[in-house]
């Protein structure tokens, strides 16, 4: 098993187990021990604040992720490579913070209306950014080094389970509101401090940087990559976390709790993705670096493949069951079940493209993704500001998928326009149909009164159809001999 299926199956693991973690957390806990306003406020201060936190590292995780092979040299302790990376979220986050400061009023003057919460705890946005910006730094470096498994679990796991701690000290009133934000940020802080343990642990980082060396690879370079990726990475991330923060400034902090807890379920069907792309990325950097395009080739489309496959059972086994889901949450929360269904199929594209912004980011041809992120993000806040006055929480969810679709479909289209790659096989032709089929297979089965027993055996049929049709049509043969009536 290579390096990318071997902490690409850790990975997935252990992003299940913490979508199982924030499942319970979001749908469970949260919706029963925090108001609407309360929880809108935990998701809005988050957004905010990673957003904010993208623009600090100025680049370098993008450039880290390019040019790390170039230093990597374990004896030489990668040259003082970890010492000038943390140079620039430094020097990022002062810039950030006094541009924060200087605007305050004007941010405030934004939300005062609709969630005059957040306005009163808008400081907290401060350290909330520069702990965030450090731990993606981090996270950076260890995939850089092929060393994903633990940064997956300290932020899929741990935060996850610290949350609910933190929320259900709260809940029993030990401490007050103020104390409780207090401690939502400082679990950030205890997930820094553990991943940069782990850190000196597998490499024992110098803070002596080897400028000789660093002139002779010509950083310069390396820093003008990373300061037009940087723009590029705040606008990636703006796609995610926008919605949130727009529908604070329009609506009610109520309607965020709402569309917090909609928008987390589909991260379901992307979770084996998002697991798989934080070690492809430095796989692919290497195989660039080598022009192996045979290797990228080969990612490329069975990246596109297994999750297209995967995240099709997933998506059907969300939707069919969102209402029955929904209805075990208090008042006001079934209205996100359109929400999970748009926001479900901008995922299911993400995952039929596969690993398409790793290859293009990583090649020569990078500029072309980052002009194009950089105009999309400012064409998604018109269609946030477009369409969460007339279509509420939906208009948001519209505006998501829609920047989703056209980041694919124009990453996907340069990458083959330029280097020939694509994902597309006739295979996934048949992945659509058996989708449709399953999905549409639900509407037959009668609805049992007993929500929790419907749920069961409505899964339970669509599942075995699903899985059947794929190995009927041989879609994934390469796995087949993992089956027990294949083996010897």
């Amino acid at each position: 098993m290579g390096v990318i299926q071997r902490q690409g199956l850790k990975n997935t693991i252990t992003t299940y187990v913490g979508i199982a973690i924030g499942f319970v957390s979001l749908i469970v806990i949260q919706p029963q021990f925090l108001t609407k306003e309360e929880l809108g406020l935990t998701r809005i201060l988050y957004s905010f604040s990673i957003l904010i936190a993208m623009f600090v590292p100025l680049g370098i995780g993008n450039a880290t992720t390019k040019y790390f092979p170039l230093f990597k040299d374990s004896d030489k302790n990668h040259h003082g490579y970890f010492a000038f990376m943390m140079l620039f979220p430094v020097m990022g986050f002062a810039l950030s913070a006094l541009g924060l400061y200087v605007l305050k009023d004007f941010i405030i003057a934004q939300y005062i209306k609709e969630s005059p919460l957040f306005t009163d705890f808008f400081y907290y946005v401060f350290p909330l950014t520069f702990i965030l910006a450090l731990i993606s730094c981090l996270n950076v470096y260890c995939y850089a080094n092929y060393k994903s498994t633990i940064p997956a679990f300290l932020n899929d796991v741990v935060a996850r389970v610290l949350v609910i701690a933190v929320i259900s000290i709260y809940y029993l009133k030990y401490i007050t509101l103020h104390q409780f934000i207090l401690c939502y940020v400082g679990l950030y802080g205890i997930q820094l401090l553990l991943l940069a343990a782990y850190i000196f642990q597998f490499d024992k980082p110098v803070f002596r940087i080897d400028w000789p060396f660093f002139r002779e690879k010509n950083y310069l370079k390396l820093i003008n990559y990373g300061l037009l990726l940087w723009f590029a990475g705040v606008a990636s991330i703006g796609l995610k976390y926008l919605d949130s923060i727009m529908l604070g400034k329009y609506l009610p902090l109520a309607f965020v709790g709402v569309y917090t807890i909609a928008a987390f379920i589909p991260t379901v069907i992307e979770a084996p993705l998002t697991a798989l792309e934080k070690i492809a990325a430095s796989r692919i950097s290497f195989a660039w670096a080598d022009d192996n395009r045979k290797e990228i080739l080969e990612i490329y489309r069975k990246s596109s493949l297994y999750m297209m496959a995967l995240g099709g059972l997933l998506f059907a086994g969300i939707n069919i069951n969102i209402v029955n889901l929904l209805s075990f949450l208090p008042a006001g929360y079934q209205q996100g079940a359109s929400v999970v269904f748009i926001i479900s199929l901008g995922t299911l594209a993400n995952m039929a493209t596969g690993a398409n912004a790793p290859i293009l980011f990583n090649s020569e041809k990078y500029k072309w993704g980052a002009y194009f992120l950089i105009a999309l993000a400012a064409v998604s806040v018109m269609l946030q500001m477009l369409l969460i006055p007339l279509l509420g929480l939906n208009g948001a969810a519209i505006a998501t998928v829609s920047g989703y679709i056209i980041y694919n479909v124009y990453m996907t289209a340069v990458v083959w326009k330029f280097y020939g790659l694509h994902p597309f096989q006739k295979k996934m032709m048949l992945v659509l149909l058996i989708i449709a089929v399953s999905f549409g297979i639900s509407f037959l089965l009668p609805s049992l009164e007993n929500k929790i027993v419907d749920m069961i055996y409505r899964s339970a049929i669509v599942t075995a159809v699903y899985l059947l049709m794929i190995y009927r049509f041989k879609i994934l043969e390469e796995f087949h001999y993992l089956l027990p009536w294949k083996q010897q």
